[in-house]
């Protein structure tokens, strides 16, 4: 297997809340969709080799100390070299794109700090997912990237530009105190010069430090949970208001496996974890805005509830068919390559207790529900009554045959719960008596169903026998108590048999027919924190907070996470994961909230 040029946690992430790219701490941006976060991308080395588009910027230097940090409160990126001869430094960052006529664009300024270093630059964007044959020429001292029936893009620089095969290449010097700037971007925006790119910095620097300010976090682990509601908001559409599962495509699961799937689309079940972190940070507007996003997909099944999706496209858009980038060797040689996601087709019946969680805390910390989001309720509900008894794909998307899973039913018994809830709060007209009845049914039905006597815990089927890390949900949800003896006698089992390290498996596979893929997978992060949160609910707050520690030390250098982990405590898959991010606020805001109340005695 080739050995891994730019490992994942070696990758920062800028982005303008249409777009983002990856940077890695050799200077090069290696992954990038243009013009918006689902479109193809241009720069796809990450998921193959630099000949699928890449922009490397690197200094002639043989020995020399790489670092990566974020300007403080910012999700501006510099990339920082160290050595002998001297220190340089590039900023990378794409002006806040909040206009419907306004184009994605990089900004990387390099900067001698001391000493002085030759630099060579190299640009060769790749249309449409490295397919296009794209063709460079030079035109008024900047380079023209072109391809048949894809967007003209283009590279502007400080310093003299040059070809060398469907590139765009520099090599020059650079003295302390002098820098270089270059601009990447649609082909029909303006020139900038100096002075406007210090203006775009400018205001780049004060819209993060602004939206920063809004946050009414003030207590433990500051700049992690500020990387993560950062994290978030680029990851959040300005257009739409939906929040992008994750910046990437067809990162792997596993090293060499075939589990590679597009994560660039927002999933319904994600929306109560989203509302919750953003209206606890005190982040009221974004939270509203992908209530109403989610009020959107929800009015667009209002006659037929069975096509409420389990994802949908960032524009609301219902269609994410999944196809094979088969020219791309993947990541780690990890094939195939996947854009698309056919999940979309599946029925998983869990969404709907997401959806019902969110509009449940958008109503309790937010706007009221309107009357015709009760009467879009009402109608989910009634459907759900009569078909909750169904089996499903389940929460991990299962490809095998559909399963009873006890998530499904846990959500299912959640969205009737907090639609009753809801109503008798609002004094809403609804069916009481029937909801009510149905919640009791959901409810039976677990103890009965998926309680295992002989083993003593819950299990993730019914009548099964194996676990689930989604299983740690039931506590939070208020399902059960965190001090129930049942379910911590599950607790423990799930720690026994899922749980290394801190890290959280969902699932042994051996042991879940239904999941037909072929090799194994990482440790979930969000899983992780969910099981902190439960040590923390269940009175074991010592333990609890020993194991988020170790957790936030498996984040990258630059405070990032991916999907999962490896053996090794390094990023998996898609990357960065906004549901690592909202699981971490969570985890973090019950966490702070029980050790500011007690003082438990604890030995690791």
């Amino acid at each position: 297997m080739a050995q891994v040029k730019r490992p994942i946690d070696n990758h920062g992430v800028i982005g303008d809340l249409r777009t983002c790219a990856l940077v890695a701490d050799d200077g090069a941006i290696d992954y990038f969709c243009w013009p918006n976060l689902d479109s193809p991308s241009v720069f796809s080395a990450l998921l193959d080799s630099d000949e699928a588009g890449i922009f490397s910027l690197t200094p002639e230097w043989q020995d020399y100390r790489r670092q990566q940090l974020y300007l403080p409160d910012t999700n501006i990126l510099q990339t920082r070299w160290l050595a002998a001869e001297g220190v340089a430094e590039i900023t990378d960052y794409m002006p806040v794109c909040e206009q419907e006529d306004t184009r994605p664009r990089i900004i990387r300024r390099l900067k001698m700090v001391r000493g002085e270093a030759r630099f060579h630059l190299r640009c060769a964007p790749v249309h449409d997912y490295a397919r296009a044959a794209t063709q460079v020429c030079l035109q008024n001292d900047a380079a023209l990237f072109c391809a048949e029936g894809q967007p003209d893009l283009r590279l502007t620089a400080t310093v003299p530009l040059s070809l060398d095969r469907q590139a765009a290449v520099a090599s020059f010097c650079l003295r302390a105190g002098e820098h270089a700037e270059f601009i990447f971007g649609s082909a029909q925006d303006e020139h900038l010069d100096n002075l406007q790119t210090d203006i775009c910095f400018q205001e780049t620097l004060h819209y993060w430090r602004s939206w920063c300010r809004k946050s009414n976090w003030r207590g433990r682990w500051q700049e992690m949970v500020k990387r993560s509601s950062l994290t978030l908001k680029l990851l959040t559409s300005w257009q739409h208001g939906s929040i992008a599962a994750a910046a990437t495509f067809g990162l792997p699961e596993t090293a060499g496996g075939e589990r590679n799937w597009d994560y660039r689309a927002s999933w319904i079940r994600d929306a109560s974890f989203s509302v919750y972190a953003l209206m606890r940070l005190g982040y009221v507007d974004e939270a509203k805005r992908f209530t109403h996003w989610v009020g959107r997909c929800m009015e667009n099944s209002h006659q037929d509830p069975a096509r409420l999706q389990v994802m949908y496209r960032l524009d609301s858009g219902t269609e994410l068919h999944e196809s094979e980038l088969l020219h791309l060797s993947g990541y780690d040689d990890s094939r195939p390559v996947r854009i698309g996601n056919d999940a979309w087709r599946q029925t998983q019946l869990d969404i709907y207790g997401e959806l019902m969680d969110a509009v449940y805390l958008a109503n309790k910390y937010g706007e009221a529900i309107s009357e015709r989001g009760w009467r879009n309720v009402c109608s989910t509900i009634n459907y759900l009554c009569d078909h909750w008894q169904e089996p499903d794909a389940g929460i991990w998307e299962m490809r095998g045959e559909p399963q009873h899973f006890l998530h499904s039913r846990l959500m299912c018994w959640v969205a009737v719960d907090r639609a009753l809830r809801l109503g008798i709060k609002r004094s809403l007209p609804m069916p009481s008596d029937r909801w009510d009845k149905a919640r009791s049914a959901i409810r039976e039905d677990i103890w009965q169903n998926f309680w295992n006597p002989q083993l003593g815990h819950f299990t993730a089927t019914r009548h099964g026998t194996s676990l689930d890390a989604s299983m740690l949900l039931m506590p939070l949800v208020r399902f059960v108590g965190a001090t129930d003896p049942d379910w911590l006698a599950t607790l423990d089992a799930i720690s026994e048999k899922l749980v290394r390290d801190g890290m959280v498996w969902r699932y042994n596979r051996e042991e879940t027919p239904a999941d037909a893929l072929q090799g194994r997978e990482g440790a979930f992060v969000a899983c992780s924190f969910w099981y902190v949160e439960c040590l923390a609910r269940a009175g074991r707050v010592e333990e609890a907070h020993f194991e988020f520690e170790k957790l936030l030390s498996y984040a990258n250098p630059l405070g990032l996470y991916a999907e999962e982990f490896d053996f090794h405590g390094f990023a998996l898959g898609n990357f960065p994961q906004a549901l690592s991010h909202l699981a971490l606020i969570s985890a973090a805001f019950f966490l702070n909230r029980k050790l500011d109340g007690e003082d438990p005695q604890w030995q690791p």
